[in-house]
């Protein structure tokens, strides 16, 4: 009676065995949000500055070949992204003529958080002139802004803008907003240092936040 041996397929031993170009691609196929280089230093076993150099080869290698996929760093991390030359068909493909848009208040109130966070929803109505309760239920809806504690004097909740709000805005972070003098009016016809002094987006609309008629895609 012979002995039966059981050959099992070669293979890497650990993550730390594994190619860091391709474990880096697969693992970058399925993430969510932008990966950070820590936290794929930690996932892959290797150090920092080595995750960082092939992160770059990587993004370099791509644009060489031409592929329709690029890398970005966006909001701390690194995630895949389609070529904006190819928009036309990824729309075509993803929307099918359905785009998911933000109505003018919600840019509105958006762009607010945005340059004033933490800001409680109250200052934001006083910003906007107008009730922005609904709004932000939408935008946080959305993931684009979160809770962020309370303002120490009055209880309120505060809210600031997600790694989500900097990944649809391509940016690395709230450093690469723009700025916002050249669109205020003179220093001496508004308050410094308050909300109340920043003028309404559109002081002469009636209610934007019951206007849906004018949206823009984010």
């Amino acid at each position: 009676m012979s002995e039966e041996t059981t050959h099992t397929p070669a293979g890497p031993r650990t993550v730390a065995d594994l190619g860091l170009g391709p474990a880096l691609e697969a693992v970058l196929m399925v993430v969510d949000e932008p990966a950070t280089e820590e936290h794929l230093a930690r996932i892959l076993e290797r150090p920092k500055r080595q995750i960082a150099d092939a992160l770059r080869a990587l993004a370099d290698e791509y644009t060489v070949q031409g592929r329709g996929f690029e890398l970005r760093l966006i909001a701390g991390g690194w995630r895949f992204y389609s070529r904006p030359e190819y928009a036309s068909a990824v729309e075509r493909f993803v929307l099918d003529g359905q785009q998911a848009r933000l109505t003018q208040a919600a840019l509105e109130t958006l762009a607010v958080v945005a340059y004033r966070q933490p800001v409680s929803r109250s200052r934001v109505s006083a910003v906007r002139g107008v009730n922005c309760d609904g709004v932000m239920r939408t935008l946080l809806q959305r993931g684009l802004v979160e809770e962020a504690g309370t303002e120490p004097e009055t209880g309120a909740i505060l809210y600031t803008t997600t790694n989500y709000f900097l990944e649809r805005m391509g940016l690395r972070g709230l450093d690469e907003l723009p700025e916002l003098a050249p669109f205020l009016p003179e220093a001496d016809a508004i308050e410094a240092e308050t909300l109340e002094g920043v003028p309404s987006f559109d002081p002469d609309a009636p209610d934007a936040d019951a206007d849906d008629t004018t949206t823009t895609e984010l």
